[in-house]
């Protein structure tokens, strides 16, 4: 065996595609899941085999202070969050911890234990919130508008301080939106191919959205964990930021989702203005030129592809059920 990787989040979307390229470049790789939850392997079934799992609460000290000192891992990739973003603050115990607490005993018990380990925090573009540029990239200001983006701040600067105190290679990614088709279904890209599909079959006869008219700058999941990959393998530590730098509409996602199976999406959908956003300034767009120069990435897999691969995936999802 390789090199170890520990991951958290790893039945997540980014956290199945980062272990199954881990454990192409044979690392052995450990998954961190909540004990509190059953181990949700459907995103891993493949390599479920390969991967050791470990139920840890992430915001306990001692247990994730215990793993990392018998194991001293080569890196450590700190994915899990909680993923639904409330732009209302109507949660007023908005769960936190995982970007705080957990982030915190996690540097701690690789700074008093296992100093070598090289840490990723996963940041998100959810950190610039209300911005007064665009593009975007690691010089611009923050100005978080949701529970989330605070709570991803706050990781971020962890990881910063962590770094410059004392010295161990720890990096934030600043991700920009990144899709597949292990997107949770909550979210507006998955919402619309999942129904697509259910239109198909005559299950559902119109899918609800918000603004058509919101931009984002989405990318793929895949080219994304690859990113993160990267950022480990650099001598010194580095925050990037990644996304593509293309923006692209809700209304183009849905064009583009219907136009796979050769139907008109006017008639399908239903706008709810319960579901708009609160008004954005200026559109996250990322500006990746630093990734492109130091880490030599790019994203390789087209908008056009990732609408496309996530239509098929749910119409053979209907199709197999």
């Amino acid at each position: 065996m390789g090199r170890v990787a520990i991951i958290t989040g790893i039945s997540g979307q980014d956290g199945s595609y980062l272990a199954e390229l881990l454990i192409k470049k044979n690392y052995k790789v450990i998954g961190i899941c909540n004990p509190k939850k059953k181990i949700d392997l459907k995103h891993l079934k493949n390599i479920k085999a390969k991967i050791i799992f470990k139920k840890i609460d992430i915001n306990n000290y001692q247990k994730i202070k215990r793993l990392i000192k018998k194991l001293k891992p080569n890196e450590f990739y700190h994915l899990a969050a909680q993923s639904f973003i409330n732009y209302k603050f109507e949660d007023e115990f908005f769960k936190l911890n995982p970007n705080i607490n957990g982030t915190h005993y996690i540097l701690s018990a690789i700074k008093n234990f296992s100093p070598k380990t090289k840490f990723y925090f996963a940041a998100s573009s959810e950190l610039f919130g209300n911005v007064d540029k665009s593009p975007q990239n690691e010089l611009t200001k923050f100005n978080p508008r949701s529970a989330y983006g605070v709570s991803k701040v706050a990781g971020y600067y962890l990881t910063k301080n962590y770094r410059d105190a004392y010295k161990i290679h720890a990096c934030s990614g600043i991700l920009f939106n990144h899709e597949s088709p292990r997107r949770n279904e909550s979210f507006v890209s998955r919402k619309i191919t999942k129904n697509l599909a259910l239109i198909l079959n005559g299950k559902v006869k119109k899918i609800t959205l918000g603004n058509l008219n919101s931009k984002r700058d989405w990318g793929h999941a895949k080219d994304y964990v690859f990113a993160m990959w990267k950022m480990l393998q650099l001598k010194k530590p580095r925050d990037f930021v990644i996304g593509t730098g293309k923006i692209h509409s809700v209304r183009d996602f849905v064009k583009l989702a219907f136009s796979r199976v050769n139907l008109k999406y006017k008639k399908y959908i239903n706008i709810d203005k319960r579901l708009f956003r609160p008004n954005e300034k200026v559109i996250l767009k990322a500006n990746y030129s630093k990734a492109k120069k130091l880490l030599k990435w790019k994203p390789l897999i087209s908008f056009k592809k990732l609408v496309y691969e996530m239509v098929d995936h749910d119409l053979k999802k209907i199709k197999d059920e």
